[in-house]
């Protein structure tokens, strides 16, 4: 049962950090996001909680691998200010309806899952392997932020 939690809690974190995200950008995803113009690239709205729900699955399941094999906190704290700043990134660009700080935040988001990636991989590489599908959503993003920020 143990090993279960250490997998099951982080997953659960996630979620509910990504609920509490939405509860804060809902006004703004159904009043100001419509009207921003916004690149072809955009992917269509249904495709975002289904990204988010494989992509918080993937992180919660990389944070219990570390913790099950019994890596250094390091690596945990490290998980933990990314999922904060990644929370961040909804206040600022949806909330506060402010590109620029989204920008400014989620280029620092990159930074800190690339950081993740690389020193998970030298402790346990399919915790480092589970992360990659956060970092190329991120990627996009970070597009698309750039973009909003850019031509609006």
């Amino acid at each position: 049962m143990k090993r279960f939690a250490f997998y099951l809690l982080p997953i659960l974190l996630c979620f509910a950090v990504g609920l509490s995200a939405s509860y804060f950008q809902s006004d703004s995803i159904s009043e100001w996001y419509p009207l921003l113009n916004k690149p072809a690239l955009t992917p269509p709205n249904g495709a975002f909680p289904i990204a988010w729900s494989i992509i918080y699955i993937c992180m919660g399941l990389s944070l219990g691998r570390l913790i099950e094999r019994g890596a250094n906190k390091t690596l945990s704290v490290l998980w933990g200010i990314q999922l904060v700043v990644n929370f961040l990134w909804s206040l600022l660009f949806f909330a506060f309806r402010n590109p620029f700080l989204g920008l400014i935040d989620i280029l620092l988001l990159d930074i800190l899952v690339w950081i993740y990636i690389s020193r998970a991989y030298r402790k346990e590489k399919a915790a480092a392997l589970l992360f990659v599908p956060y970092f190329l959503w991120l990627l996009l993003a970070t597009y698309l932020n750039g973009y909003v920020y850019l031509y609006n």
